[in-house]
């Protein structure tokens, strides 16, 4: 028999889970946490050079600002994670944590009247209702027992990255299982400690496929290891495919020495920002790339042969060690907990999670999802959602109906699509502010954070511009 624990449950003890905690504190929530400590995709898919993608005072919640804001340096993932343990204890939130308890199911025990059809006009329902609109199956570590509980209202917030890997899709006689050596994805490499992660690289031949962050950490991690002994193959994927962004483009191509190595990206720098794919190098990567410790391989098919990896060029390379740098699968890792109906709404017609605000699945009743779009400073969007969620169960102001809110999805997406090719990731970088304008709007705060005109027009938001003010009115969202 399910237990009733409160009337919110969150799921995840990452940076939007304990954002999630410290805004609905207020009726004490119960979080539950699948490993050891909080911290998410930072402290456990995460290796030894990971470093934050932007200045720390860009990555900072609005009401604990970093001790030493102003150093322009990126934090290291450690050092996030402590930032993060300073914020959870400086509110009390880790008394709402519960560690080492893994949710391995959900189920709706709701009213049948809240679920709705596509094309229905009708409001999203009570959010609150004083009854359990889901049930949540939990597996604590080391136990073989589920425990079930009772929740009006459950977050979802484990993220898109880490826990599932993305492994590519190859055939019977081409996967990993025809390779003599070892095979291993990041999240693999992520768990393993610096010595250990030293002992598997040094002196031996390793191939690197992928071609974002993760990929390009390892691939130095690799060169620092081996130095002369042997090059570390990073194996990109070609991927055939306005003033401003080309006057960005054309610094960065004279600043950075792309062409020399082959990496000009066949797509412009605007796409890249509009999909949120744009990755820091580390300081000494194309250093190692001169010294001739890092070499490059572009492809666009790839597999595996007895002694490593052969391309569509018919070219082939050896390897001891192949390491995926693949990605994640994010929607698997819901589609493991939540039941038929709902997990077929994950994805609406344009192959996108259709989030009204970022947060509200229309399709989905008494659940939230936080942490599922990105943006510039992905903090920063948790917290601001996190507030409007929190005066959204306060009944501070309604939401649309049903088929509004798809409407206003869809449009969204196609800003997303006129942006990108890269759209189904669900980065809403080129219209972030106007979407959190509509936030605050919604909240009754005033969309403009400035002091000044001069200041609104020039300087850039940071999560300072979103300190909480006093509600002043109540109203519906648009």
């Amino acid at each position: 028999m399910a237990v009733f624990q409160s009337k919110i449950a969150i799921i995840g003890a990452g940076i939007s889970g304990i954002a999630a905690a410290k805004q609905l504190s207020t009726f004490s929530p119960v979080v539950f946490e699948a490993s050891d400590s909080i911290g998410g995709v930072w402290r456990h898919a995460s290796i030894r050079s990971t470093k934050l993608q932007t200045p720390r005072c860009d990555y900072e919640f609005s009401d604990f600002p970093w001790p030493d804001r102003d150093n322009s340096s990126f934090p290291s993932h450690i050092e996030i994670v402590d930032y993060l343990h300073a914020y959870a204890k400086h509110f009390d939130v880790l008394q709402f944590v519960r560690f080492n308890s893994k949710v391995v199911e959900l189920r709706f025990v709701g009213e049948p009247g809240t679920l709705v059809q596509f094309g229905q006009e009708r409001d999203y329902g009570p959010l609150l209702t004083g009854s359990p609109a889901w049930e949540v199956a939990v597996q604590t570590t080391g136990c073989d027992t589920i425990q079930w509980y009772e929740f009006e209202f459950v977050v979802v917030c484990i993220g898109k990255y880490g826990d599932i890997p993305r492994i590519p899709n190859l055939p019977n006689d081409k996967g990993p299982e025809i390779f003599e050596g070892k095979v291993l994805h990041t999240l693999d490499y992520c768990k393993l400690n610096p010595q250990e992660a030293s002992l598997l690289l040094r002196g031996k031949k390793v191939a690197v496929v992928g071609y974002k962050k993760s990929a390009i950490d390892i691939a130095v991690e690799c060169a620092e290891a081996n130095k002369d002994d042997q090059p570390c193959n990073l194996n990109v994927h070609i991927d055939h495919r306005r003033l401003v962004s080309r006057i960005i483009e054309g610094y960065l191509l004279w600043r950075l020495p792309f062409e020399k190595h082959g990496l000009k990206p066949d797509h412009p720098f605007e796409e890249d920002y509009a999909s949120c794919q744009m990755a820091i190098l580390p300081e000494n990567f194309f250093s190692e790339a001169d010294h001739g410790r890092i070499k490059f391989k572009k492809t666009s098919k790839w597999w595996f042969w007895e002694k490593g990896l052969q391309f569509d060029d018919d070219s082939r390379l050896e390897a001891d060690v192949v390491i995926l740098a693949t990605g994640y699968d994010g929607k698997q890792k819901l589609k493991a907990i939540l039941p038929q109906p709902f997990s077929s709404f994950l994805e609406y017609v344009s192959g996108v999670m259709p989030l009204y605000r970022s947060t509200i699945n229309p399709m989905i009743p008494n659940m939230a999802f936080v942490g599922y779009v990105e943006t510039v400073s992905n903090l920063q969007a948790a917290e601001l959602r996190c507030r409007w969620l929190a005066q959204l169960l306060a009944n501070e102001f309604k939401l649309p109906s049903v088929e509004k809110m798809l409407e206003k999805i869809a449009g969204e997406v196609e800003i997303m699509k006129r942006a990108t090719r890269f759209y189904k990731r669900h980065c809403i970088s080129t219209f972030s502010i106007n979407h959190n304008d509509e936030i605050c709007e919604d909240m009754g705060w005033k969309p403009w954070r400035k002091n000044n005109w001069f200041s609104e027009a020039f300087s850039p938001y940071t999560s300072q511009d979103y300190e909480e003010e006093r509600l002043e009115t109540k109203k519906s969202a648009p």
